[in-house]
C-alpha cells in the first residue's frame, strides 16, 4: 500500500518534523529555499506528514502518487524492490520542485542498519547502488547496502528521479540542532563533522554530480517551546 499513519510525535525528529510541516512551515521553508537556491517568493506545499492524514508517511509507489509523479523513463519497480525508503516528509513547490525529506535529531540516527531484503531483492538493490556509485565516481570504504544504508538508498532515489527521469527532485536532509531531550548535537558544526565522516566512508566527494540537489538543512530547536499543547515559538 505504501501509506503509513504515524502517532503524533512526542519527541525527537518525528515530533519536530510534524510540528514544522503542520504548524510552523516557514521555519523549514525559509532555510529550504535558501539551500535549494529558490526565490523567497517560491511557494512550498507540504504533502506529508499532515495532521488530517494521520501524519502519514509514504513509500514505494504511494510516495510517487502523493507527489503526482509519473516516471516515464525508468520505472520504480525496475530500479528498487518493494519496501523502499519511507519518507519523513514530502513537498513540492509552485515551480514543480519536489522535496524528499529525511530528518534526524541525534547523531545515532545516522548509523542505520543495512538492508534486510531477500536475496532476489538485494540483487536489484546492489545493482542500483552500484549504478549510483559509478555515476557519482564514488570510491566507498564500506558496503552501501550494509552501512549508512538509509543515506545511500535516499541518494539512490534522488538519482532515479533527477537523473533517470528528469524530475526536479531535491533530497533534503534536515538536522535538528539543540534537542537536549534526545542528547542531540548542540551546534551545526557537530552535525557537519559527523556527516564528513559518513561521506568519507561512502567515498563521496564534496562535489559530485548530484551534490547540487542534496541539501543539508540545520534547524535549531533549543528554544522551540510548545507549552500546554499550544504552539509557541521563541528564538
Amino acid at each position: 500500500m505504501g501509506r503509513f499513519p504515524q502517532p503524533e510525535g512526542q519527541r525527537g525528529s518525528l515530533k519536530w518534523t510534524q510540528l514544522l510541516v503542520n504548524d510552523y512551515p516557514e521555519l523549514i521553508n525559509e532555510p529550504l529555499r535558501e539551500a535549494c537556491g529558490l526565490s523567497s517568493r517560491t511557494q512550498i506545499e507540504w504533502l506529508s506528514p499532515l495532521r488530517p492524514d494521520q501524519f502519514s508517511e509514504y513509500r514505494d509507489r504511494a510516495f510517487l502518487g502523493q507527489l503526482s509523479i509519473r516516471l516515464g523513463k525508468r520505472d520504480l519497480g525496475a530500479f528498487w524492490p518493494r519496501h523502499g525508503p519511507q519518507w519523513d516528509a514530502l513537498g513540492r513547490s509552485d515551480r514543480e520542485d519536489i522535496f524528499l525529506v529525511e530528518s534526524k535529531a541525534h547523531i545515532g540516527e545516522l548509523i542505520s542498519p543495512g538492508t534486510s531484503a531477500s536475496t532476489q531483492s538485494k540483487k536489484l538493490i546492489d545493482s542500483s547502488l552500484n549504478e549510483v556509485q559509478s555515476f557519482l565516481g564514488a570510491r566507498p570504504l564500506v558496503d552501501w547496502s550494509a552501512v549508512f544504508y538509509q543515506y545511500t538508498n535516499r541518494l539512490a532515489h534522488l538519482y532515479l528521479l533527477r537523473k533517470l527521469n528528469d524530475v526536479r527532485a531535491h533530497m533534503v536532509f534536515v538536522y535538528f540542532v539543540g534537542d537536549r531531550e534526545m542528547q542531540g548535537p548542540q551546534t551545526t558544526q557537530e552535525w557537519r563533522s559527523a556527516l564528513q565522516v559518513v561521506r568519507a566512508l561512502l567515498g563521496l566527494r564534496d562535489k559530485h554530480k548530484l551534490s547540487g540537489f542534496v541539501h543539508d538543512v540545520f534547524i535549531n530547536v533549543s528554544s522551540f517551546k510548545v507549552p500546554g499543547g499550544e504552539g509557541e515559538v521563541t528564538f
